[in-house]
């Protein structure tokens, strides 16, 4: 590696500062998120061992769920383990490469994320406006073809913002991340050279998953309220709206932080750098900590075979 005056030619080690501004309390900081890692781990883990144990519960949208659990677990284990190791044991150095393969982790994952919450506004759609076709509609193999084309979409998709990275990039004006973890906009801010074509293609991706996925979630929830208030019965209305009550909540709290990370990030200049960061830190690591709480509480199904685990 050689170095010049201004800049670093193609660093092999990185620096993760943290939460800027926030370095002297960052081992305190650090016990809320390690609790919240915690109960995140273990909700979703039982999440899943109960629908793999249930055949009750080998339906579509359990599937989806399940398959939104593990997503959860691997999000949030690509970033904990190194945020811990900063905020507790002063190790900030990270492998270039390493960094990269995190934000590609990250970022796949949050896709993965939102094109799961996609599927299950399908599935309540079908199941609640064609209750009668939604059986022969969705079959096992269906489900299988769409988290397939799921994780293809995200893996494709991020795939060449790790490539442009890597390729375009090769003098950065310093090794110091600013960030927790390693995130494209933080990377690419690092570069020496015009990072234009980056930044495009990061918000085309961004608007691209978030646009299409926000845009049929609330088209198949309004379709699904039309249905619903055209019901003749009270209490068929509110049967329907109970199915969908956890789904609005979760996909909610995402997007909402979501939104707020990525303009803040983009042109939320006069915003202090700490609060970016823990509202970023926040946004991964609340939705696998609040999925399982959230399904837990509101579906009947997966209470009653909790309960009776714990019973056990």
């Amino acid at each position: 590696m050689s170095i010049s005056n201004i800049t670093v030619y193609m660093p092999s080690v990185l620096t993760l500062i943290g939460i800027p501004g926030l370095e002297s309390v960052q081992c305190w900081i650090g016990i809320p998120f390690c609790a919240i890692y915690l109960i995140a781990m273990i909700g979703n883990s039982l999440l899943l061992i109960i629908i793999k144990s249930e055949r009750s519960l080998h339906e579509p949208m359990y599937i989806f769920l399940g398959m939104l659990g593990a997503t959860d677990i691997a999000l949030a284990s690509t970033i904990m383990p190194k945020m811990l190791g900063i905020f507790w044991f002063n190790v900030p150095e990270i492998y270039f490469d390493s960094c990269l393969l995190q934000m590609w982790l990250i970022h796949t994952f949050q896709c993965i994320e939102s094109g799961i919450l996609m599927a299950m506004a399908l599935d309540r759609y079908v199941a609640i406006c064609y209750p009668l076709r939604h059986a022969t509609i969705f079959t096992h193999q269906l489900v299988i073809q769409i988290g397939t084309m799921v994780v293809l979409r995200a893996a494709i998709l991020v795939a060449p913002c790790l490539v442009l990275i890597k390729c375009r990039f090769q003098f950065y004006h310093t090794t110091v991340i600013s960030h927790s973890y390693c995130e494209h906009m933080a990377i690419v801010k690092l570069a020496a050279a015009n990072a234009q074509v980056n930044k495009i293609y990061g918000l085309f991706v961004a608007f691209t998953v978030a646009g299409f996925d926000l845009t049929f979630i609330t088209l198949s929830y309004v379709q699904i309220f039309i249905t619903v208030f055209r019901l003749p019965q009270k209490d068929a209305r509110f049967k329907a709206f109970n199915t969908c009550i956890a789904h609005i909540c979760v996909f909610l709290q995402l997007y909402l932080l979501a939104f707020f990370s990525f303009f803040t990030h983009r042109f939320g200049s006069h915003i202090p750098p700490y609060i970016h960061i823990l509202f970023s830190s926040i946004y991964l690591l609340v939705p696998p900590f609040l999925n399982p709480l959230v399904y837990g509480a509101k579906t009947t199904q997966i209470r009653i075979h909790v309960v009776k685990m714990f019973c056990s």
